[in-house]
């Protein structure tokens, strides 16, 4: 794997706040020798120009609606200071004063007019995570991605995909590092919603937002477990399996080859909980890249005597979500996030 490194001036302040809770934990090798959080500020410094000077303003709260189990908020957020966010609070009845968090993360699939809206209606590839969120006690947050949801700005999403890329290319800014930002931002306000515990902060999603979960848990420490569905894979595997027409345009970054392979980007999760779990059948996850990584970040963990916190597998499917996978991500938000509620 790359060790190469960078230096980028603008990359010193990014990610203080993350770094700085990441506090005492026991991290891989990587992090003990003292190269983590100089990795980690050089991961954040190849998704381009990012407006961390902004603040963001106050949240607006449009309407309250009640489900079963569970209230919902829509919200606008003010993440980036260049578009508004619409988002969605999940915030169930029964909940501890101080319950576990969840950034859920919605998928591409074409589904551009869907967006946060995932959460609560699901999709044929994965059904709705909202109704067992809510009987978990879990703070869900999930908010609508650049060109998804309520930010879909034309009528034909794949063309303002590929439009918000190259505009964003030209500006020295990068798709996905913009999608990333917002998570991140996002994660802060989670964080500090007043029925949140910001010790019990999991990352959920499947596709695209599996990708984006196990970015954003290697780039931000707050993160307590991270779970992805379907979309983990070495890209040098990827390459040599000629599938990277299946990925959309968010998934690349300039000159990430040069510095990181998917692994290297994924120890910085070390030694936090990992859950992933992939399609042997799906093109966007070949399985000789998913051992690649399996067997690269388990000696990680069992150097550190946390084998179990690493379960990364190959199921017999394409690219959806088997009963038998959400009975195993359940089982790990008990194990690692969840707290019996009264």
């Amino acid at each position: 794997m790359s060790r190469s490194k960078v230096n980028n001036p603008s990359s010193k302040a990014v990610t203080e706040a993350a770094v700085r809770a990441a506090g005492d934990a026991p991290e891989s090798a990587a992090v003990q020798n003292g190269s983590g959080d100089s990795r980690r500020k050089e991961l954040w410094s190849l998704l381009g120009d990012l407006p961390w000077p902004h603040r963001p303003a106050a949240p607006r709260l449009l309407r309250t609606e009640n489900h079963e189990g569970y209230t919902l908020e829509r919200l606008v957020l003010d993440l980036n200071g260049e578009e508004e966010v619409p988002a969605v609070l999940l915030i169930p009845e029964k909940r501890l004063a101080r319950a576990p968090g969840m950034l859920y993360i919605h998928s591409h699939g074409g589904l551009y007019g869907l967006g946060k809206e995932q959460l609560l209606t699901g999709v044929p590839a994965q059904p709705a995570y909202a109704p067992v969120l809510a009987e978990k006690g879990i703070v869900t947050l999930a908010i609508d991605s650049w060109c998804f949801g309520e930010r879909k700005r034309v009528e034909n999403g794949r063309t303002g995909e590929e439009d918000t890329f190259k505009r964003m290319l030209w500006n020295g800014q990068v798709l996905l590092g913009m999608m990333l930002f917002d998570e991140f931002r996002a994660l802060d306000y989670l964080a500090n919603r007043p029925e949140v515990d910001p010790q019990r902060l999991g990352v959920f999603g499947m596709s695209m937002g599996a990708t984006k979960a196990w970015w954003l848990a290697a780039l931000d420490p707050r993160v307590s477990v991270c779970m992805d569905v379907c979309c983990l894979t070495e890209f040098e595997e990827l390459i040599r399996a000629h599938g990277l027409s299946a990925h959309g345009l968010y998934y690349y970054v300039p000159r990430l080859l040069q510095h990181f392979q998917t692994a290297d980007i994924n120890e910085l999760i070390v030694p936090r909980p990992h859950l992933s779990m992939n399609g042997r059948f799906d093109p966007l996850t070949p399985p000789a890249g998913v051992e690649k990584v399996r067997d690269y970040l388990l000696p990680l963990y069992r150097e550190l005597g946390r084998e179990q916190d690493c379960e990364i597998r190959l199921y017999d499917c394409a690219h959806l979500e088997l009963p038998a996978m959400r009975e195993r991500i359940l089982e790990w938000m008990d194990s690692y996030l969840v707290e019996p509620v009264a």
